[in-house]
């Protein structure tokens, strides 16, 4: 079990939306719901209600034992209060219970006999008692024998039972025929239970916990392959810091292919090696999750210490080695004493002279050593750009590897056009992938964490920087997404280098710019349209300020002209007027300035959509134009000849530009030029 002596309190979600005591309308007959409750006894109240179909549940698995008839007494006659814990308490204690997971794990007539006890803690019989009666501090004495303790605070009633955290009536006074039901938000534990299953727990000894653990299995593994066994089951106490699967797996990763496993292990110098290391996560003693201190811990590895370091609230266990070991678990109780589960096997220093004695290979090797890189290895390939003879080289390197499931994350991002790398098959997408892993890359030197600094900038192989962030221990390198990567496995030696495995694929800015290209400005999308080039032209020849404008936040509509529109305004203006360059003079560009406004209106973006009708618009020049919807589009100005919407809803960052045939003009400017 998971320690009850111990529990801080449980985090409820209670439906409330579907149940079936909540307020409704009377009945034609004027009878209130209370009253028609009333007349259901306490099981069809809670058989009729969504939120407690577990506790009936319950009642129904406990009543299979043959002498346990608590769903016929509940539906009976007498006088009852009833603590009914909702659906989700009784998820929470299932997590909270070792051995069982649901209700179908009482399955013998001892645990459905456990379960009855539990539920007869939750009925006080011979009254009916409301919320409004109980007092603060009164204990009331259940079915089951010992008492539950009412504590009020705040208008809220709280029932105590045999552990540190309170149950909470959240729904009270749900009448029945014979009694009263108190809808509560936690499964009441009696101590006849606590005691019960604290009394199963002392007699396993640390080899039995280790054994009943499937996230220790590899653990069991290498005590039994290390002639441990006895040793743990011995009388103690001991004290052991027990790595998951998961940490030794990590471990094994680190060795590298010639220890796939725990098998591997089979000369007699790596046997002794193995039970040393297992020596130094025991240590000859008890300690409990409480007695733990900052300080260094003799082990039972004779000569060898391990750090107990404090970490915010809580601690972390230092080896010989640069990395810290979690405590994931703790005060698993023995009968020869505790153990804690941590995320890392610790190294002493004879492990790591051992892995430093092992032959380095190049950082290309490493990663096809390694089945979580294979993805890494393929992206090398298909990038066909020399990258696996370079990081075979002499280096050194600093290399982020993404993990296989990075890349398919990447994969996924990319959209269906990318269900594997060997969609990346055009020579452009090629040069995308080789962008994307020289980004990887930092040449010229072999970055070990312990050189890595919080807020580094480093320069990679494909010009970009990347970022360090150091958190708690734990380095995150940033890219130009807002989504960092974290370093899941840390200075990985090589012959030409050191890589650090990573969980995402970075990306630079560059190749974000390729996948999602920044929506231009109302500017920039003019100066992007060949045909618009004039109009560029003129807004710079007006020297009005106009391009930083019409660049800014916006947003604004732009009617604009064509090549050709502009090029018929010149004809009409006589020889004086050749090109825009003729408007020179500071009169002249004030004109200019003043025409090109005309096509301008500020403060919305109009569709093509929302123009329907006639509809009056007034420009940055300060006279109006008006639109005039149709196939196409008309825009009238102050002349007879309309212009015609030839290219509608450019959209740009800033606004919306439609292209039209003719130069506007203003009732201004056609004063000023006649």
């Amino acid at each position: 079990m998971k320690n009850y002596l111990r529990l801080k309190g449980y985090l409820f979600l209670v439906v409330l939306t579907v149940f079936a005591f909540s307020s409704c309308d009377k009945e034609d007959d004027g009878t209130t719901d209370k009253e028609t409750e009333a007349q259901s006894t306490i099981v069809q109240t809670a058989q009729n209600t969504d939120a407690l179909s577990s506790l009936v549940a319950a009642l129904t698995k406990a009543d299979e034992n043959e002498d346990s008839d608590l769903v016929g007494t509940l539906d009976g006659e007498g006088t009852f209060t009833v603590f009914a814990p909702t659906n989700e308490a009784f998820t929470q204690l299932f997590k909270d219970l070792d051995g069982f997971d649901s209700l179908e794990d009482f399955d013998s007539p001892e645990k459905r006999g456990i379960l009855a006890t539990i539920l007869q803690y939750h009925v006080v019989t011979g009254v009916a008692a409301t919320a409004e009666s109980l007092d603060d501090e009164q204990k009331i004495p259940t079915v089951q024998g010992e008492d539950v303790t009412i504590r009020l605070q705040d208008d809220t009633v709280f029932v105590q039972d045999a552990t540190d955290a309170d149950a909470e009536v959240i729904i009270e006074d749900v009448p029945a025929s014979n009694g009263i039901v108190h809808v509560i938000d936690k499964v009441l534990l009696p101590q006849e239970i606590i005691d019960m299953l604290n009394e199963e727990e002392e007699t396993s000894t640390l080899v039995d916990i280790v054994v009943a653990t499937d996230a220790l299995s590899i653990l069991e593994e290498a005590v039994i392959k290390a002639g441990l066994a006895n040793t743990l089951n011995g009388e103690g106490p001991f004290t052991v810091f027990a790595p998951t699967n998961d940490a030794f797996v990590a471990l094994l990763g680190i060795l590298g292919d010639d220890y796939s496993s725990l098998a591997d292990f089979d000369t007699e110098e790596e046997i002794v090696l193995l039970r040393n290391i297992l020596l130094y996560h025991v240590i000859p003693s008890k300690v409990l999750e409480a007695d733990l201190a900052p300080g260094d811990v003799p082990t039972a590895f004779d000569g060898n210490s391990i750090s107990v370091i404090a970490s915010d609230d809580t601690f972390v266990i230092g080896d010989a080695s640069d990395v810290n070991a979690n405590i994931t678990g703790t005060d698993i109780i023995a009968s020869n004493g505790v153990a804690h589960t941590i995320d890392k096997v610790l190294l002493p220093q004879a492990a790591l002279d051992f892995v430093a004695s092992l032959q380095l290979k190049t950082i290309v090797e490493i990663a096809v050593e390694t089945d979580d890189l294979s993805l890494l290895v393929e992206a090398l390939q298909t990038a066909n750009a020399g990258l696996v003879e370079t990081l075979s080289g002499d280096g050194p390197f600093t290399v982020f590897a993404p993990t296989n499931q990075a890349f398919k994350d990447l994969l996924d991002f990319l959209g269906d056009d990318f269900k594997s790398l060997a969609d990346f098959d055009t020579q452009e997408e090629k040069d995308l992938l080789v962008t994307v892993l020289t980004y990887h890359v930092v040449a010229g030197t072999a970055a070990f964490s312990d050189t890595l600094n919080n807020g580094d900038q480093i320069e990679t192989f494909q010009g970009e920087n990347v970022g360090v962030n150091i958190k708690n221990g734990t380095i995150h390198i940033e890219d130009a997404t807002d989504d960092n990567a974290t370093v899941v496995l840390e200075d990985v030696e090589a012959s030409n280098g050191v890589v650090h495995v990573i969980n995402k694929v970075l990306l630079p800015q560059a190749v974000l710019d390729i996948l999602f290209p920044p929506t231009p400005d109302i500017v920039q999308l003019a100066q992007s349209v060949d045909d618009l080039s004039l109009l560029v032209q003129a807004l710079i020849q007006a020297d009005a300020g106009l391009v930083d404008a019409l660049g800014g936040d916006g947003p604004f509509t732009v009617f604009a002209p064509t090549n050709k529109a502009f090029k018929e305004l010149l004809d009409g203006l006589g020889n004086n007027y050749n090109s825009l360059e003729d408007f020179d003079t500071a009169e002249e560009k004030a004109l200019l300035a003043q025409l090109l406004l005309y096509h301008v209106v500020a403060g919305e973006a109009i569709p093509s959509s929302a123009i329907t009708g006639h509809v009056e618009l007034t420009t940055e020049q300060g006279e109006k134009i008006e639109a005039v919807a149709g196939h196409p589009i008309k825009i009238r100005d102050k002349t007879h000849t309309p212009a015609k919407v030839v290219a509608a809803d450019n959209e740009a960052s800033n606004g919306i530009v439609h292209i039209i045939d003719k130069v506007l003009l203003p009732q201004e400017i056609i004063d000023a030029l006649h």
